[in-house]
């Protein structure tokens, strides 16, 4: 009987899970962070794809520098407050998101992975999250208003040295019924990515040896790659350059403050000025008509030592006041470091790599993986915090530790 009990109480403790036979499902499911997806992702795509994802300019210190501040971070939470519900709504420029985050404009997407886009507006469509396309990417602006009719997109532009060119885009936009358009500034050439120089990455990827030989273990990615529809992409003709080519073709350096003017004229939409690394800067931007601003070094992807967005927050919020939104973006891994930007003042948050690395690591499934981490992640620091809702996060919450940042 004795031998029966305990035969009883380990069959209790032994409870096998059942197997995932699925690779991916059964990858993804082992992903608790976005440091995980990452790992998935980098074992799944070829270096050319991943690098164009992974690095930024130069020697990526923006970058570093970024992710580093964030762990800099120090929280000052509240105790014994009732926290059994979490709001994590968030306005964005009239239009309550039940995330206060979106999926920030990414270019050359469906190189990562071919669900591309398609994949990343549908998740943010269905975790109530704005989506954000790219004058670079792989996916209509048509075919995004068509595939997330209720959801709220917008679209990104760089400002070509074609004006007529911009228009029609800008005019594109306004059929397709998109909310609002993000105007990038800090692009007058191409930075220096240097990874995608020693990668000698092209649009399409080239089909070298050392491409060959770096892809050969990646059969996934080569036959998604293969089977699925040629890239095309947002708003130009195919092109067969490096990517700096590209954007070194296109941009305009000549762009001033008269150009944003112009645009806030013909887009009777919302606008977003996006790449701001001044507080002086955004109190212009806003003067020329710029409902919103965002704080963002391009992810470190143009100029390297560039400000680190988050620590501009306090700086720019109080050039502008309370009533002007600010957006911000870079280095952002964690649903914390949202909310830390949120309790320093910013209105809104968009993730790039983020959600690429989920792309990368399991298609449209990975992107919905890397919104269910930072969802759980955000409730519950915002819990942890002491506080219900985004609009109780204060300054005091945070500071950044002084001794780590010498």
């Amino acid at each position: 009987m004795a031998n029966k009990g305990r035969i009883s109480n380990l069959k209790q403790l032994l409870r096998f899970r059942k197997p995932i036979l699925n690779p991916r499902k059964r990858a993804l499911s082992k992903a608790l962070t976005i440091y995980d997806l990452r790992e998935i992702a980098k074992r799944r795509t070829p270096r050319g794809p991943f690098d164009y994802t992974d690095g930024a300019a130069e020697q990526e210190i923006s970058l570093r520098r970024a992710r580093s501040t964030f762990e800099q971070i120090e929280f000052q939470p509240y105790v014994l407050r009732d926290v059994s519900k979490a709001d994590l709504s968030a306005d964005l420029l009239g239009r309550k998101m039940k995330l206060p985050v979106g999926i920030a404009p990414t270019g050359f997407t469906r190189m990562m992975n071919t669900d591309g886009e398609i994949a990343a507006v549908q998740v943010a469509q269905k975790y109530g999250a704005p989506f954000c396309l790219s004058t670079m990417g792989t996916t209509s602006i048509e075919k995004i208003s068509e595939t997330a009719p209720q959801g709220s997109n917008w679209f990104q532009l760089y400002l070509w040295r074609d004006r007529e060119r911009s228009l029609g885009l800008i005019e594109r936009a306004e059929r397709a019924g998109f909310d609002g358009l993000v105007l990038t500034v800090d692009a007058q050439v191409a930075g220096a990515r240097l990874r995608d120089v020693r990668n000698g990455l092209t649009v399409p990827p080239s089909l070298d040896f050392k491409t060959l030989l770096n892809a050969a273990p990646r059969t996934r990615w080569w036959w998604n790659f293969l089977t699925k529809e040629p890239l095309h992409f947002a708003s130009l003709e195919s092109w067969n350059g490096t990517v700096a080519e590209l954007m070194n073709t296109m941009f305009d350096p000549t762009m001033t403050f008269e150009d944003l003017k112009w645009i806030r004229k013909v887009w009777k939409k919302q606008l977003i000025v996006k790449g701001i690394q001044r507080a002086d800067d955004a109190l212009k931007v806003v003067r020329c008509g710029a409902d919103a601003v965002w704080l963002s070094n391009h992810g470190g992807r143009q100029l390297d030592r560039a400000p680190v967005p988050f620590l501009l927050i306090p700086e720019t919020r109080n050039k502008l006041g309370s009533k002007v939104p600010i957006h911000f973006d870079t280095g952002i891994m964690h649903g914390a470091d949202v909310i830390a930007g949120l309790a320093s003042g910013a209105n809104f948050a968009w993730i790039g790599r983020a959600y690429l690395y989920g792309l990368m690591a399991g298609g449209k499934s990975g992107v919905d993986k890397t919104f269910e981490i930072l969802k759980s992640q955000m409730t519950r620091t915002l819990k942890l915090l002491g506080v219900n809702s985004i609009a109780e996060l204060d300054p005091s919450m945070i500071k950044v530790i002084q001794e780590m940042r010498k």
